[in-house]
Parts: C-alpha cells; structure tokens; sequence
C-alpha cells in the first residue's frame, strides 16, 4: 500500500496551554467570590461608598421653600363644610356605613372619610358618584 505521506509521519509534542478567561468585574464583587478568594488567601479591596449605607436625604437648596411659593399655589382647596355635612347626613339617612358608600362610588374606604373629615381635594367625578348614590346635589350652589 502506497504511503500517503511523503517524509516520515512525526506526531507534535508541544504542549497547548488554555487560559481560562479573565473574570469579569460583576463575578468579581459576587459575595460568593469574594469569599472564596478571602479563605484562599488572596487579596481583596474594598472600598466603602460615599454616604453608602445611610439613610440620609441630599441637603434641601435653603431656597426651596420662596422657589415653591413662587411657583404653586399656597393651599389647594379642601372639601367645604357644607359638603362634608351633605355627605354625612345623605349617608346617614340611608343608613350607610362609609365602606359601604365606597364600594357603590367604587372608591376607596379612605377617599369617603377623607370627603367626610375634610382633608380631600375636591374631584368632581368622586362627588358627582356620590350624588347620583346618595340624591344629594354635592357640587354647584354648595361650595361658593
């Protein structure tokens, strides 16, 4: 059989080294590194964040409050007291406990004892649900 090589066959005894690839930054940090390379022995840096760890806010700009008044309204207008008593006497007749209420107008529980305590922001569409539930004129004449 004829030899397909010319010359004589030689096998190649270099060695081949593989690297493994560098580690990248984010598998660096990951705890389980860290503390792997910490029991090996090897060096570890830390470096501690600035203000890291603190709960605290960014100091406010001394002006924050002129630059406000300038620009928003001082007090946003609350429900009235004579809405709030429509509100609680309408309900009351109808013997209606708050909860109730919010779930007929599909609104909160809150948003009825904020309306009744005076803290809310009037919405015309919460009052307008709260008229057509109760038969009680909420917006309009009331309020002026």
């Amino acid at each position: 059989m004829p030899n397909r090589y010319p010359g004589a066959i030689s096998q190649d005894w270099e060695p081949v080294v593989l690297h493994k690839s560098k580690a990248k930054a984010q598998e660096l940090r990951d705890p389980k590194a860290v503390n792997q390379a910490l029991r090996s022995g090897a060096p570890v840096q830390t470096m501690k964040k600035f203000d890291g760890g603190s709960n605290k806010k960014a100091a406010p700009v001394l002006n924050t409050r002129k630059l406000e008044e300038g620009t928003e309204p001082g007090n946003l207008e609350r429900v009235p007291g004579e809405v709030r008593q429509a509100i609680q006497k309408a309900r009351l007749a109808k013997k209606m406990s708050q909860s109730e209420l919010a779930k007929l107008i599909n609104e909160r529980p809150q948003v009825v004892q904020e309306y009744e305590n005076g803290k809310a922001v009037p919405n015309q569409a919460v009052l307008a649900k709260m008229e057509k539930v109760l038969g009680v004129k909420l917006r309009g004449k009331i309020g002026k």
